[in-house]
């Protein structure tokens, strides 16, 4: 990694290092949107706060809490219960090295699998906190050091997001922590209460009841996860609920007292929760508010975020964002394509003109769920009519072996002409299989591509071929205002 920083020491702003990108975040949006500026020849500048680059989808997020997923599933014996009806696990003997071991070397290997791309892109890297000092020039505040300037032809702003830290915790206690401390926990909790049922909060809630954790999910809502149809979602709950996680909803926390041996919880309804740990996941803020926005003529709203076009241009014209600090999805594959998108449209790059129309989402819980386009609640508001297919892991030889109950594909069609306009998957490897769904999507294919396609036997792929088979004879439809019936009528393999 070539840093650069102390060469440069006590430039002014009119002495500042010149390049034709200066981004601000090495997490996937920074690394990305850098890489691709460079590989068309421009001199790029990375500023990243934290001595490692990778940001919190390498070091504390994404990559960690998946890689931790794993480790639990491997830990608990929780396929080998599945498929052969006997308890495997080694989960109550499980210490917190064994926990974590895993998850270290794959972040030190991604950590040197990002250093390796910003070196053969030939990027300067600077280790500090940046901030404006005008709308072309970045400062960066290295402890011990006089502050470098660089002044960038364009700007890329990806300085990601941190965990929103509600006032009634404290998060200094060694048993309350946010989604960023959690990878670096101290002790194996037997309870642990999980603060927020978003997509953070619903994962680690499966991933410590996997290790047979006693897992409270307290949430004010009493609907979950509301960008999943309804019936998705009540796969996924009805699995958590036999994973052993203990749903408390509308509920709030109104206190928080941790002690040396536990930590009790007070909450709206009147009741106490005492836990040994508490994990709070309650959303995140963006990282903007040390980044001087006025200098730059910027202003971000109440969550830290900049607004953006189509193309990530932020109100003032050589000035990018991407990533978390523009929020929804805040997903590391979407934040990766912003940035990519953001720099083609910055450098009139002849390369890509649309980032992907079709996003995939995919939320790691046990089981994984993954979703595509619409949903039936974003059809019925469109007044769009539509046909529902399904198909259960259950009746799919490959859904058989592997010992997956409970999973189901679902692919939502245009009713008029049976054109592909969502898929929805809840089971094993779900984040994978969506992909298939998502090329579909990104074809504008109809039902025939499912129907003409001939997928290797016996493979989860086969449950799209099914579940088109299965809308193709359903004579329902979802029209405005009315919903399609959600009783899954699947077809067996032997149909069609």
């Amino acid at each position: 990694m070539t840093n650069v920083s102390a060469a440069y020491g006590g430039q002014s702003v009119a002495s500042a290092q010149n390049y034709d990108l200066v981004v601000i975040g090495s997490g996937p949006a920074g690394e990305k949107g850098a890489a691709q500026a460079a590989y068309f020849g421009k001199r790029v500048a990375l500023v990243e706060r934290d001595p490692v680059l990778g940001g919190a989808s390498c070091n504390t997020g994404t990559l960690s809490s998946k890689t931790l997923r794993e480790s639990a599933l491997a830990l608990s014996g929780f396929h080998s219960r599945e498929l052969f009806g006997v308890d495997l696990a080694v989960r109550r003997g499980a210490t917190v090295q064994d926990f974590l071991r895993h998850e270290r070397r794959v972040v030190s290997a991604e950590r040197d699998a990002i250093v390796a791309n910003v070196r053969r892109h030939e990027i300067d890297t600077y280790h500090g906190l940046a901030s404006f000092a005008d709308p072309h020039t970045v400062r960066v505040d290295t402890e011990g050091e006089e502050p470098v300037f660089l002044r960038g032809e364009v700007i890329l702003i990806a300085s990601g997001s941190s965990p929103q830290r509600p006032s009634q915790f404290g998060f200094d206690h060694n048993r309350v922590w946010d989604s960023d401390q959690i990878v670096n926990l101290g002790f194996m909790p037997g309870r642990l209460a999980v603060i927020g049922g978003g997509v953070i909060g619903c994962e680690y809630a499966c991933t410590f009841a996997a290790l047979g954790v006693d897992v409270y999910l307290v949430d004010g809502r009493t609907e979950l996860l509301d960008f999943l149809d309804r019936d998705v979602w009540a796969v996924l709950e009805k699995a958590m609920i036999a994973l052993g996680v203990r749903f408390m909803k509308g509920e709030r926390v109104l206190e928080c007292v941790a002690g040396e041996d536990g930590v009790s919880l007070s909450l709206s309804s009147g009741r106490a929760v005492e836990v040994d740990a508490v994990l709070v996941a309650a959303g995140r803020v963006a990282n903007t508010a040390h980044l001087n926005l006025d200098a730059a003529g910027l202003k971000a709203d109440e969550r830290g975020r900049i607004g953006v076009s189509e193309h990530y241009q932020t109100a003032v014209k050589h000035i990018y964002a991407a990533g978390d600090v523009v929020g929804f999805p805040a997903l590391a594959s979407t934040s990766m394509e912003q940035a990519r998108l953001a720099m083609v449209d910055a450098f009139d790059l002849k390369y890509k003109k649309s980032a992907a129309t079709v996003l995939p989402l995919g939320v790691f819980t046990i089981p994984e769920v993954s979703v595509a386009g619409e949903t039936e609640d974003s059809l019925r508001a469109k007044g769009i009519p539509y046909v529902a297919g399904r198909a259960l892991y259950d009746a799919n030889a490959r859904g058989k072996i592997i010992g997956d109950r409970e999973g189901l594909l679902k692919l939502l069609f245009r009713e008029h002409d049976m054109k592909l306009l969502g898929v929805s998957v809840v089971g094993e490897s779900a984040s994978e299989l969506v992909h298939i769904g998502v090329m579909a999507l990104m074809l504008e294919a109809d039902h025939s591509l499912f129907i003409e396609t001939c997928f290797n036997y016996p493979t989860l792929g086969q449950l799209y071929k099914y579940a088109t088979y299965d809308a193709m004879g359903r004579p329902e439809r979802g029209v405005e205002g009315e919903m399609a019936p959600s009783e899954s009528s699947s077809l067996s393999e032997s149909a069609s």
